[in-house]
């Protein structure tokens, strides 16, 4: 049964919520439990878990998420790791690659339904959309697991409150490691809260997803980078080139995608914003994969 989470006033905590399983130290993660795990790839997997009921984030963060400490540890191993569920919904769920010598990812890939994952307190983030100014169309651009808080994104109403179209590019090396965005972006049609909003009154799509690839065929390959560079993004997407007074973006992948892409999107006269001063484009600074 799908259950909303909703609030008076942002922080507080419904009085008929359930207590939230208490830590010694208050600023300790909490203990939740896995409700499902799926690997899509050898390199890709995504898994939900308990969310706590008095947990709150906004669409778009990311919190620290580990596993319990082992003997040979002296504390666990906490990684930043974007939501990719609604902040609607009532579990959380992430989208992780897998590092076979990786401090977390390397026990965190054998985690199976039932087993317990530590969750951190405070999410925070700069893909929100609180960080952009209004405009007409928003961009998405992603690579491999970068795709996360984008997840997160396409699901809530206010994303399509605020614009009029939403692309989002999913740039993967192989065919395989598109599942994750192609399956949820076409389920979006049957979502109970945003499945009127992703088509426009005409039919047509007011959420579009733009996959490329760099290893394999696809009617799109290349780099978000080469594919801004000579245009044919704009082609596929059926726009202009990207214009500061009706396009805003949000970069999320690998630390290299993300300082090449913002290069290329200030070259189209965008400027970064954040929380504090939000402008034309914003990227994620903290992530896994």
């Amino acid at each position: 049964m799908l259950k909303l989470y909703t609030w008076p006033a942002r922080g507080r905590t419904p009085a008929t919520a359930a207590p939230e399983r208490q830590s010694p130290m208050s600023n300790a993660p909490t203990e939740e439990t896995v409700l499902e795990v799926e690997h899509f790839t050898d390199r890709l997997f995504a898994f939900s878990i308990t969310r706590p009921p008095s947990f709150r984030f906004r669409t778009g963060e990311f919190i620290m998420i580990g596993l319990p400490k082992t003997e040979d540890q002296k504390r666990p191993i906490m990684r930043a790791y974007s939501i990719a569920s609604p902040a609607w919904d009532d579990k959380l769920e992430f989208y992780s690659i897998k590092v076979e010598d990786g401090p977390l990812t390397s026990r965190l890939q054998k985690i199976g339904k039932g087993d317990t994952v530590l969750l951190g307190r405070k999410p925070v983030g700069t893909l929100v959309l609180d960080a952009l100014l209004p405009a007409k169309r928003l961009w998405m651009f992603s690579t491999g697991t970068g795709f996360a808080p984008f997840a997160s994104l396409i699901r809530d109403p206010e994303t399509y409150e605020r614009y009029d179209e939403v692309i989002v590019t999913h740039t993967c090396r192989e065919e395989g490691e598109l599942q994750y965005s192609q399956r949820l972006v076409a389920a979006l049609i049957n979502d109970p809260l945003v499945g009127e909003m992703v088509v426009n009154e005409d039919g047509s799509p007011k959420l579009k997803l733009i996959t490329s690839l760099t290893r394999e065929d696809h009617p799109l390959t290349g780099r978000i980078t080469s594919l801004l560079k000579t245009g044919e993004l704009f082609e596929v997407a059926g726009t202009g080139p990207l214009n500061k007074e009706t396009d805003r973006v949000m970069i999320c992948g690998s630390k290299d995608m993300i300082d090449d892409t913002a290069k290329m999107v200030e070259g189209f006269g965008l400027e970064e914003g954040s929380n504090s001063e939000p402008k034309h484009f914003v990227v994620e600074k903290s992530f896994v994969g």
